[in-house]
Order: structure tokens, then C-alpha cells, then sequence
């Protein structure tokens, strides 16, 4: 069993493996409940719900050729840096895979916390750890209002409708409307939820009587960005 720690960001358009492996990883999986003093009862606990798990590890990207590197792919210490920092300002989740002998981890995370220094007389290595916090993809639900008849009487029930699929895939920055495109469609073919065509709307200012009349080959800006696969499988 191959035992490695993947990172990766916009669904596996740049990532990397963790060139030296860490000898552990932390994981936090607290529940988040509360005691409280209650006259005449005595000592409750309420549990709710529980926190989001966590993920630490501490390594070093080499700058020598070290018999004990495990991924097949190397970068420079600088680019594993550079790229971890890029993906920290673009605000987005990544993917973190650990592939071990008795368990595996795959969650979309955000990077908490990334602290490194270059090593003294280490020619160029550069120690790092990494605090990573398991995300959760959220969005606006689209309910339906059904009227249902029951006993000579008309009731108007709420539905959910399907929640969007999770995806950390990066948007493009513009889409190119396409003859028989709306926003609305454009918004769940590029975005993965329809319900946010609105978003598209305010940031092309674009007015509700002009929503009609959008010509074929307008660029629209998105919200989003792109990115270059380096030791992803």
C-alpha cells in the first residue's frame, strides 16, 4: 500500500504530492458540547452539533535529491511555497487526499494555517506544517410551493429542490454567451447552481428590462478563476 498525502486545487488542475512524508498527522474531531449548572437538576450536558475536523502535519520540501522522497514528481521548494500561498489568496478550497495502510482521507479542506522557514545549512530545504480544516460546500436551496388537494381543500406545501453538487472546481473568469444561453443557464453550467444568475447580473450590470435582449457573443465576467497539474495521478 502506498502511503502519500495529496494536495490539489480547482478539481485537480494544479496540485502536487507531498514530496517527504510527515512521520503524523493530527486529526481533530472535537463534538462541540456544552455542561451547564442547572438549580434543582444538577450537572446537563447539551451536545451539538459537532465541529469540523482538522488536519496537521509538518514535513519538508528538499532541495537534494533524498533517497527517501516518495512522490515521483519533485518541484522546487519555492514552487510548492508559491503555490500553496497562491491558493490561499484565492480563497477556494483544496482537495487533501491521504492514502495510508489502514485508513484514507479525501475532503475538501481550507488551508487554516502555513508556516515555513528555510533550514539552516539545509541547502535550501524548507521546513513547513500545514493546518488544514475540512470544508463544507454550502449555497441558497430552491424550494418549490406545491398545491396539493386533500379532503375538498387546497394545501400549498414546500419542497426542497436538489441540492447543487458539491464541486471545488474553479470557475472560468468570463463565459462567452452561446446562441439559446441565458443567465440563468450559463450560471448552472459554469457555477454548478442556477439560483446564482443574479450574481452574474450585478456583476455585469446588467438591468432586469436588458435580461431579455442579451446578444449571442457577449462576454460575461464570473466569479472565479483558473490554473497547471504537476504529480497528480
Amino acid at each position: 500500500m502506498e502511503y502519500g498525502i495529496f494536495l490539489s486545487f480547482n478539481n485537480q488542475q494544479e496540485g502536487f504530492q507531498i514530496p517527504i512524508n510527515p512521520g503524523s498527522i493530527e486529526i481533530g474531531d472535537g463534538n462541540n458540547s456544552s455542561t451547564y449548572d442547572i438549580v434543582g437538576l444538577g450537572e446537563i450536558n447539551v451536545i451539538k452539533s459537532p465541529k469540523l475536523t482538522t488536519f496537521s502535519f509538518s514535513s519538508f520540501f528538499p532541495a537534494q535529491p533524498y533517497p527517501f522522497i516518495s512522490a515521483s514528481v519533485v518541484l522546487e521548494p519555492n514552487e510548492y511555497v508559491n503555490m500553496i500561498k497562491r491558493w490561499i489568496e484565492a480563497k477556494r478550497p483544496v482537495r487533501f487526499v491521504f492514502t495510508g495502510a489502514s485508513f484514507d482521507i479525501n475532503e475538501a479542506v481550507s488551508i487554516e494555517g502555513f508556516d515555513w522557514k528555510e533550514v539552516a545549512g539545509g541547502s535550501g530545504d524548507i521546513e513547513f506544517t500545514l493546518n488544514l480544516k475540512k470544508y463544507v460546500f454550502y449555497s441558497a436551496q430552491r424550494v418549490n410551493v406545491v398545491s396539493r388537494e386533500e379532503n375538498n381543500s387546497t394545501t400549498q406545501v414546500i419542497e426542497k429542490g436538489s441540492k447543487p453538487r458539491q464541486n471545488d472546481r474553479q470557475p472560468p473568469k468570463t463565459h462567452t454567451l452561446a446562441p439559446g444561453e441565458n443567465l440563468w443557464t450559463v450560471a448552472k453550467k459554469q457555477l454548478g447552481d442556477d439560483s446564482k444568475w443574479r450574481e452574474i447580473q450585478k456583476l455585469n450590470s446588467i438591468s432586469d428590462a436588458q435580461l431579455k435582449n442579451l446578444k449571442v457573443g457577449m462576454v460575461l465576467k464570473l466569479p472565479g478563476g483558473t490554473a497547471d497539474v504537476r504529480g497528480i495521478a
